[in-house]
């Protein structure tokens, strides 16, 4: 049930899109979080734990922090079987899976637009500013990556310098989401440019390798590429 700022998420798409625009979402980090598992060597069940952490954990958390409860990860079957889909795909055809990985970073990345502008909206109906409800839309979009990261025992790619930018096209379409929700212009439309800009941005910085700056006139004796 929806907050004291009503019902934002569902006026702008039906429940059947939403829910398929989900599916999409958590199906194609399963997919990045089921690749980085069999680069480690895990065994089944640890690809299946990294699938699921991925593809779930910034939705999970975001449900947790605004008091949806349960998550809807554990009252919808399609939200759990859809990683183990994933699992099953990449365990018994990774290396065909690798070979797609242009077109995995793709759908990840419209993945990232999907899930930051449905995390802030969801954050603001259930009564979060509009700050705060940014600030779980970007992790929404990015917590299952950290998760994952850690689990694997990585530093997390969103805090290493030499990774493409991922966070901040997020960042850019949350807030996007937040000012069209302060001014009233928050539409299918208007929300859909927000994902897509968060996508289109995403896959500049895959083809420019763009990345954020690190400190001004650092000294520091960790080598390059570590």
């Amino acid at each position: 049930m929806a907050g004291k700022n009503g019902r934002v998420y569902e006026q702008l798409f039906s429940p059947t899109v939403q829910h398929t625009l989900d599916l999409v979402g958590i199906f194609v980090f399963a997919i990045s979080g089921a690749l980085l598992a069999v680069r480690k060597n895990f065994d089944v069940f640890g690809i299946a734990v990294l699938a699921e952490v991925t593809a779930l954990g910034g939705g999970l958390f975001r449900d947790l922090v605004i008091g949806a409860v349960p998550p809807a990860a554990f009252t919808d079957l399609g939200y759990f079987l859809t990683p183990l889909l994933a699992t099953l795909l990449v365990f018994f055809l990774h290396p065909h899976v690798e070979r797609l990985q242009t077109g995995v970073n793709i759908f990840d990345a419209a993945g990232l637009g999907l899930f930051c502008v449905a995390g802030t909206t969801k954050a603001y109906d259930y009564g979060l500013g509009l700050t705060a409800s940014a600030c779980l839309g970007l992790t929404t979009a990015v917590g299952g990556g950290v998760l994952r990261d850690v689990l694997a025992n990585e530093v997390p790619s969103l805090l290493r310098w030499d990774r493409d930018l991922y966070a901040v096209p997020a960042i850019v379409g949350s807030a996007m989401v937040a000012l069209c929700i302060r001014y009233e212009a928050l539409t299918p439309f208007t929300s859909g440019l927000a994902v897509v800009t968060a996508f289109v941005l995403r896959l500049l910085a895959l083809r420019f390798h763009w990345r954020a700056p690190r400190a001004w006139n650092r000294r520091s004796t960790v080598v390059e590429g570590d």
